[in-house]
């Protein structure tokens, strides 16, 4: 187990976790442009998300050019 392969779990946890805790958004203020926070906040976590997706994918290919390095670049 690898610090990369750590980070890229925990990378995948956050927005699960985050969406999945719904007493920490469901309320209706603040309103972002007459939309209630539960929506506002949920279609944020959106581009969040793939930010977050994007960073584990980077992480564990990071990680497998190590591995590989460390064979010898064996396939």
């Amino acid at each position: 187990m690898t610090p990369e392969r750590v980070l890229a779990g925990l990378a995948l946890a956050v927005p699960v976790v985050t969406v999945l805790w719904v007493s920490s958004y469901a309320k209706l203020t603040p309103a972002f442009g007459g939309m209630p926070f539960f929506y506002w906040y949920q279609i944020l976590w959106i581009p969040v998300s793939a930010v977050f997706t994007g960073a584990a994918y980077l992480l564990l290919g990071r990680d497998e050019k190590q591995r590989k390095a460390v064979r010898g670049g064996d396939v």
